[in-house]
């Protein structure tokens, strides 16, 4: 077989696919692991590109990790045909590249180099880590670094400062951070940052954004350090019902990536969230914790918050309920082995004040909370039970024989329950929320719980389940009174017979003496 690939640990080199200039040979499939120094990375950039050319590369291709090659999660790209594939930094000091080709139609190949990037490159990645060299020491004088992030079509670029700290001067025209609207300086100018005080979060119109560092000869300072994410890897949800999920779900997320979702409902809300699958790599069998891949949720907008919980695994969560109106769910995954990831769904808990008497639900919501509905939007069991406008409130009063109100037997004790609806429902989407309302009225103690799509599913089975032993039993009871009827009709006709039986006896004696 042909001899090719290996390992180049060298600052900076060349390769190239088998006998390139010429037609590489057929059947053939060459490894290179690029190795430099720990804490740079390896910028790759493509000089010459010549494959077969397949709509989904499936013949002859180049495939490029980030990393090692064992794991597709860190998978940057698969290549074949003309087109150049674009530059590419890989995250840390590791960058794989596979040739493929199979034993049909050869072409003139690729040729290739590789340096130790330290500062800058094209960044492709849902998210990762950007900072100015040799941060969080000083800077070096004369610095300049470029860095390209560029994600899929029809998403966006969120870039977030975490420290900031460069030598200031009014105009910012000494050492400075320059943020473009896409891949060069001749695109849309989105800011110009100096000083101690840190920017503010930077968002692209399209899918890429171009920050510049530049340092001048003297006056340094820590730097900066900054996470950048893709659309889909840093969104914000504001709407009152709603569902999202890792990246690439049910596939295979991509390794090494920190991921946030922030939920913001309306003032005064809370956040209920329901996860309907969770598939991340296990626990850390030495430790038992959730070191390597793990999804947290933190109760408020940021990782500063309590943390509500940490999951990995298929560690299926509970459902969760927030104490204000935010809510933040983080993804982190590590270097190797991914796996399906999750997927959630989040509703905004309207702030609803119910209490009870012997014999009446009292039930009141703040107007504010519900500015764009109307008090026929609100109603306790059937539309005819809306609620009526009092002072700043929507309030219903109902006694337990109305508006849907029924008893029910939980844990020894009977309690009214009832149904609260709340519809949000637009011209193009149905959202109607559902409360179940509680009320013990012994103790004149009432509840209320919002029920979300999977609950109506939890409850449907059980009161599945509670009818079906009753038609059972029914059943059992109706067969028995058949057998019953069955046995009492059978009696009867056997006495009928003994008794027509004894007679013609009697008839018969009674001739035989005359």
């Amino acid at each position: 077989g042909v001899k090719c690939g290996g390992v180049l640990s060298a600052s900076y080199g060349n390769f190239s696919s088998p006998n390139f200039p010429g037609l590489y040979p057929y059947d053939t499939e060459c490894t290179w692991l690029l190795v430099v120094a720990e804490g740079s990375s390896v910028l790759l950039t493509f000089h010459h590109f010549d494959l077969e050319y397949h709509d989904y590369c499936d013949y002859d291709y180049i495939k490029i990790y980030n990393g090692a090659s064992e794991d597709e999660g860190n998978l940057l790209g698969k290549f074949c045909g003309t087109n150049f594939p674009p530059q590419f930094t890989s995250s840390w000091h590791v960058m794989s590249i596979i040739f493929h080709s199979d034993r049909h139609v050869a072409s003139g190949g690729f040729s290739a180099a590789y340096n130790k990037d330290s500062c800058g490159g094209m960044l492709t990645r849902l998210s990762g880590i950007i900072s100015s060299p040799d941060y969080p020491e000083n800077y070096p004088n004369n610095a300049e670094c470029q860095w390209i992030i560029r994600v899929s079509n029809h998403t966006q670029v969120t870039l977030v400062f975490h420290d900031f700290q460069l030598e200031k001067n009014e105009g910012c025209n000494f050492d400075f951070v320059a943020v473009f609207d896409g891949g060069s300086m001749n695109d849309s100018h989105l800011g110009h940052f100096c000083g101690n005080t840190k920017p503010s979060d930077v968002v692209s119109s399209g899918n890429e954004l171009l920050v510049v560092f530049k340092s001048d000869f003297n006056i340094g300072g820590r730097g900066f350090k900054a996470n950048y994410f893709a659309g889909d890897c840093h969104q914000v949800f504001t709407a009152i019902k709603g569902n999202f999920s890792s990246p690439q779900y049910p596939y295979i997320y991509p390794n090494n990536i920190n991921c946030h979702w922030r939920i913001e409902v309306p003032h005064r809300y809370r956040i209920k969230v329901f996860f309907l699958d969770l598939d991340l790599e296990d626990r850390n069998s030495l430790t038992d914790e959730c070191d390597y891949d793990h999804v947290s949720v933190f109760d408020g907008g940021n990782k500063k918050d309590p943390l509500l919980g940490k999951w990995c695994g298929r560690e299926m969560p509970q459902p969760l309920l927030s104490k204000g109106n935010q809510l933040l769910i983080v993804l982190n995954t590590d270097r190797n082995i991914a796996s399906k990831g999750f997927s959630v769904t989040y509703m905004g808990v309207v702030p609803i004040n119910v209490s009870c008497t012997r014999t009446d639900f009292i039930i009141q919501i703040p107007v504010e909370a519900l500015p764009q509905l109307s008090r026929d939007n609100i109603y306790l069991g059937t539309p005819s039970c809306t609620a009526q406008v009092v002072a700043s409130s929507y309030k219903i009063q109902s006694r337990f024989d109305f508006c849907g109100t029924e008893p029910q037997k939980r844990r020894n004790t009977t309690i009214f329950v009832s149904i609260l609806y709340i519809n949000f429902s637009e011209p193009i989407q149905k959202n109607i929320q559902e409360y179940e309302l509680q009320c013990d009225p012994k103790k004149k103690e009432a509840s209320v719980n919002i029920v979300s799509d999977s609950e109506h599913y939890k409850l449907k089975q059980m009161s599945e389940n509670l009818v079906e032993p009753k038609r059972e039993g029914s059943d059992a009871a109706e067969s028995s009174e058949g057998s019953k009827k069955q046995d009492t009709s059978d009696i009867v006709f056997i006495g009928i017979c003994v008794l027509a039986g004894i007679l013609m006896l009697i008839a018969i004696i009674g001739l035989v003496l005359l």
